[in-house]
């Protein structure tokens, strides 16, 4: 019996066919000959407002054309999110993206003086796929990867996804043909295997 799984594509240009949406399209292929039942969001293909208050974020209305994004979270037992390195950090979009669907009541939940007593999220696993155009040891041991820890541990471990598992593809400015197979056969062999764990 194969998974439920979801992936999130956060790269904002939907215009053309990046990197970033290749490796999805290779972890897409693994996962579903693996048995799995795949569905994929486009981040970059929405249109949503992004959230100015702490307010609107806790008592205002999902935008509707978040709807079908934040019903296939909460089908997943697995998700996957895809985007590039703009700035040391996540893209803008996908930032907004994020705080829009992991809103109270759906991804957490209080109770009674605690407001973080129920982690709407839990017993879903991850997979982040970052693409660079630094070389990913610089980024993982320099920087420290700050913004991927971040997003690990502020964002999908908030809300209770665990484990997390991070992939970063650097140097991509420079990535040879050759290079950017081995990346997909990767890719593809990961949509495998991370269906099973």
């Amino acid at each position: 019996m194969g998974k439920r799984i979801l992936l999130i594509q956060g790269h904002p240009d939907a215009g053309k066919c990046h990197l970033c949406h290749a490796l999805e399209d290779a972890y897409a292929g693994g996962a579903r000959s693996a048995g799995n039942e795949v569905r994929q969001i486009n981040a970059g293909t929405l249109d949503f407002p992004v959230l100015r208050s702490q307010d609107e974020w806790e008592h205002g209305t999902l935008p509707a054309s978040l709807a079908d994004a934040q019903s296939a979270i909460k089908w997943c037992e697995h998700m996957a999110l895809f985007f590039p390195l703009w700035l040391g950090d996540m893209p803008a979009l996908l930032k907004a993206f994020l705080e829009q669907v992991a809103r109270p009541g759906f991804a957490f939940a209080g109770e009674g003086k605690n407001p973080l007593a129920h982690k709407g999220l839990a017993g879903r696993s991850a997979r982040v796929v970052v693409t660079m155009g630094m070389p990913a040891a610089v980024y993982r041991w320099y920087f420290r990867a700050h913004s991927i820890k971040s997003l690990e541990r502020n964002i999908l471990g908030f809300v209770g996804i665990a484990p997390v598992r991070e992939t970063l593809v650097g140097s991509v400015g420079t990535m040879s043909d050759g290079e950017a197979g081995k990346w997909f056969s990767r890719m593809e062999k990961l949509g495998r295997l991370d269906s099973r764990s």
